[in-house]
């Protein structure tokens, strides 16, 4: 092995195209020869091979197959020169890195890439870390690992409520909600005292309460306080909130203070297991709604509160290296007027809408749950669309949106993957 490694530096240095795996395709242009002072290495593990191209490294670790450009092995370089390691933040200027740089020599052993540039920099990279950081590595992994459910699912999961006392006053408690929000895009907390305070105490535990057009705190009942259909006794059908804004609130919270009447039971839905069944049966239409910008809006003129708002986005957003859904964008009270999209498009588009919406209708896929005085719900705004059934007599319910960063920055911190 040692032998060939030296013969194919050699043959690099006449201007040979090299040695090439013979499970690749020929990749077009030459192969970057390897200059004199380029040196043999030990033998690389039998799970990496490489090769150079003209503005590239050819890559492969395990089964997987990377391509990496110089410019970006040069911009992505870890050393105390580059990179800050106290405060996790690059030094190297990106506009001063050559865009036509190529290494003066590459070696590769068991565990580490060692690429050494014209001005004499080395840079080093563990193979892992390559492996975890690569366009080729991030398309294999999940973001925000979830279970997806409908009713049945959700059901038979049990999943437990939290005790608000330990909520409020342990690590472990916190833990074990966000886990089950993350993994569920709900989760409840019990026995909490029905006040406005006591919830807003509980919404700080895991974020700063987000300030909107509906203030801090919200108190929620059918006086027509505001100009929307939630501030009456009507039923609701299943939606996302805030879909007007340019960035729909991350988190929301329900608390029942009050119910003295009848009905009002809420609805919630796993908007991404509906968009699952349409990408499976369906995947044009997953990829239409993907890809169609909508605007949604809000217009209110009721009493002091003046406001017009306008959020801009596809129904369905997607990761685009792996299409991975993180944020659903539905609600047909406040879907504006269709204008942003060609007339040779507009109507496969309604298809497409429609498709989803007969999964989100679907009844086995309806979780229904009578929220009660002490029983807080927390629900994944980007995720989980959420609708109550009509109701009698007096309901008060307070709540809030919670910022989904911080929210998801707690998650990081007590070592959950967010």
């Amino acid at each position: 092995m040692w032998c060939q490694r030296l013969a194919w530096l050699l043959r690099g240095q006449r201007g040979s195209t090299g040695r090439r795996w013979p499970w690749l395709p020929r990749a077009p242009g030459p192969v970057l020869a390897a200059p004199a002072r380029c040196h043999p290495t030990a033998p690389a593990s039998p799970r990496c091979a490489w090769q150079l191209h003209q503005d590239h490294l050819e890559l492969r670790y395990g089964s997987t197959v990377m391509r990496l450009d110089f410019v970006w092995l040069r911009d992505h370089c870890r050393s105390a020169s580059c990179y800050n390691a106290k405060t996790n933040q690059r030094s190297l200027d990106t506009a001063s890195v050559d865009l036509a740089i190529q290494p003066q020599a590459v070696r590769v052993d068991e565990t580490t890439l060692f690429l050494t540039w014209p001005d004499g920099h080395v840079t080093r990279y563990g193979l892992e870390w390559l492996l975890k950081n690569s366009y080729e590595g991030q398309k294999q992994q999940v973001m925000h690992p979830r279970i997806l459910w409908n009713a049945e699912i959700y059901q038979q999961a049990q999943v437990p409520s939290i005790d608000c006392r330990r909520f409020l006053e342990t690590d472990e408690g916190l833990k074990e909600f966000l886990q089950n929000f993350l993994l569920y895009g709900i989760a409840f907390v019990e026995n909490v005292t029905p006040t406005k305070e006591d919830t807003e105490i509980l919404a700080e535990r895991i974020s700063i309460i987000r300030e909107t057009i509906y203030g801090r705190m919200w108190y929620f009942t059918s006086d027509f306080s505001r100009g929307d259909t939630a501030y009456t006794k009507l039923a609701l059908d299943r939606h996302t909130d805030t879909t007007y804004f340019q960035e729909p609130c991350g988190i929301q919270v329900f608390h029942c203070l009050k119910h003295e009447g009848t009905g009002g039971r809420t609805l919630l839905v796993d908007g991404f297991h509906a968009a699952e069944q349409v990408l499976r049966q369906a995947p044009e239409h997953f990829e239409l709604l993907a890809k169609v910008p909508l605007k949604h809006e809000y217009v209110e003129n009721v009493g002091g509160c003046h406001n017009h708002m306008i959020g801009v986005g596809p129904v369905l957003n997607v990761y685009p290296w792996n299409n991975e859904l993180y944020l659903i964008r539905y609600n047909n009270y406040d879907r504006a007027v269709i204008n942003t999209v060609p007339h040779d498009v507009v109507r496969r588009w309604y298809h497409a809408h429609r498709a989803l919406t007969a999964e989100l209708r679907r009844p086995d896929n309806e979780l229904w749950v009578k929220l009660k005085p002490g029983k807080a719900l927390f629900v994944d705004n980007w995720r989980v669309l959420h609708g109550r059934e009509a109701f009698t007599g007096y309901r008060q319910l307070c709540g809030c949106y919670l910022t989904r960063d911080d929210v998801l920055n707690t998650a990081r911190l007590l070592g959950l993957q967010a």
